[in-house]
């Protein structure tokens, strides 16, 4: 009975992250500053903690080019959703829009893209 008991843990702790939510942008703003853009971006994810948490966001063109890249070093399971900043960004020039793209440290890049158009 324990060896049952200790496979079936096993077994709904390793599908656990299958039915787990993917990173949700819950808003963006993007302001130029000089050259370069600053983002602002909101993301919604229901962190557990280490195991499973929202670990980055990123800015990519229409062609899916990496512009900037914010990483999130710790789980905020206790402050949801929550908001951080990227500064520094440049834009190619007559760029109209771009896309923000959230990942967790489970499934890795999350669709669907957030489109954000630049003023």
């Amino acid at each position: 009975m324990i060896r049952f008991t200790s496979t079936f843990a096993l077994f709904c702790l390793s599908t656990s992250a299958l039915w787990a939510d993917a990173p949700e942008i819950v808003s963006a703003t993007a302001t130029q500053q000089g050259k370069s853009w600053s983002f602002s971006v909101t993301l919604l994810h229901p962190d557990t903690g280490w195991d499973h948490y929202a670990d980055g966001w990123r800015v990519v063109d229409a062609d899916g080019k990496e512009l900037g890249l914010r990483t999130l070093f710790h789980p905020h399971e206790n402050e949801q959703p929550f908001t951080r900043s990227l500064g520094g960004v440049n834009i190619p020039a007559g760029t109209t829009e771009v896309f923000i793209q959230a990942r967790d440290n489970v499934e890795g890049w999350a669709e669907p893209l957030f489109a954000l158009p630049l003023k």
